[in-house]
């Protein structure tokens, strides 16, 4: 079974380059943020031609998630429980029994705003909604933009963003705090080329020097730890003519 993420940064940009994609990577499942879309304009018709049922969640100009799989997805729930929020970040489902949580973690802006203050609610009704899915589900993948570089390896220059956004300690803590629910960092059971990034900004010429950060990612529960054969960033995206910033992150899992 292979999973994936990506932040497509619009749907409506980048459609042509997600079926390109999922015709060359047909995964059985894979979540989308940053959709850009309201409900009405999800363009299901042309995802199921494509092979892909999809379950979406949208909001215009910003956010806006979505789960894509090849079997319909079961006992959907969008948002956080327990979080008034108007934003359309989180998708949940069960797709072939494993229970699959698509996020797109707010940004935060800086240490000092008010957006960072947002985020710390959220992440905190985020650890809540993945406990919660942890005790009624073995199988659970939560994977998405998490907005979180969670070591110093993960950013092209650590002294430079000490302390800034995507890099606090208290954003650290938060990762670290769902690994110790039961969540392992996927991407980091294997060997890993040094500066392996998924974002790269489009100013500066970022992506051509390789200047980026690791901060989309896949976490799977316990239980499934034993099952992941891959974790890896597929960088090809980010060459595309008018690419999303991210590229996706891919999962194989060996369920029997």
């Amino acid at each position: 079974m292979q999973l994936a993420t990506w932040n497509v940064n619009s749907l409506g940009v980048r459609l042509p380059q997600l079926l390109d994609w999922l015709a060359a990577h047909p995964v059985d499942a894979i979540v989308l943020q940053e959709t850009k879309l309201t409900d009405d304009k999800f363009p299901h018709a042309e995802l199921l031609a494509a092979g892909y049922h999809a379950q979406w969640f949208g909001q215009k100009t910003y956010n806006g998630v979505a789960l894509l799989s090849r079997t319909p997805a079961t006992d959907v729930l969008r948002n956080l429980p327990g979080l008034a929020d108007e934003q359309a970040r989180v998708i949940t489902g069960t797709v072939a029994g494993v229970r699959v949580i698509g996020a797109y973690f707010p940004n935060g802006q800086a240490p000092d705003s008010d957006k960072f203050v947002y985020k710390m609610a959220w992440l905190d009704a985020l650890q809540k909604h993945v406990a919660d899915e942890l005790s009624r589900h073995p199988h659970v993948v939560l994977m998405g933009d998490f907005n979180i570089a969670p070591e110093d390896r993960d950013v092209y220059d650590p002294v430079a963003w000490a302390g800034q956004i995507h890099c606090t300690p208290q954003e650290r803590a938060h990762f670290q705090a769902l690994l110790d629910q039961g969540m392992v960092d996927a991407f980091r059971l294997f060997e890993q080329a040094p500066k392996s990034w998924s974002w790269w900004d489009y100013r500066n010429l970022a992506f051509r020097k390789n200047q980026g950060l690791r901060i989309d990612h896949i976490l799977v529960s316990e239980a499934l730890r034993g099952q992941v054969q891959a974790c890896a960033i597929d960088k090809l995206p980010r060459k595309n003519e008018r690419p999303s910033d991210h590229a996706p992150v891919v999962l194989s899992l060996n369920l029997v």
